[in-house]
């Protein structure tokens, strides 16, 4: 088996321009599938979103806990431990 890449040194800067760096390293060594990437509505995603991306952002307000409003977690407390995934389609 292939070994993955190697974990951060501890005291190694852990930074979004850090990342970004290694990921457009990687990318040129292995590019990616396609050239944007975008949502159903054609909005485009970035291959990284972090807590900058979201200004006013409160994890306690917005987020919630498993099972809670407003459900970015999940309908369910303990989600797929208890239940399968749904897959759900739609048509229009």
């Amino acid at each position: 088996m292939r070994p993955g890449p190697a974990a951060p040194a501890p005291d190694e800067p852990q930074s979004k321009d850090l990342w970004l760096e290694r990921y457009r390293a990687a990318v040129a060594k292995h590019p990616e599938r396609k050239q944007r990437f975008s949502t159903l509505s054609d909005l485009p995603v970035d291959p990284l979103y972090t807590a900058d991306d979201l200004p006013g952002f409160d994890p306690d307000r917005d987020l919630g806990l498993p099972g809670q409003f407003p459900y970015t977690r999940g309908v369910y407390p303990s989600m797929y431990r208890g239940r399968l995934w749904t897959m759900r389609q739609f048509a229009g």
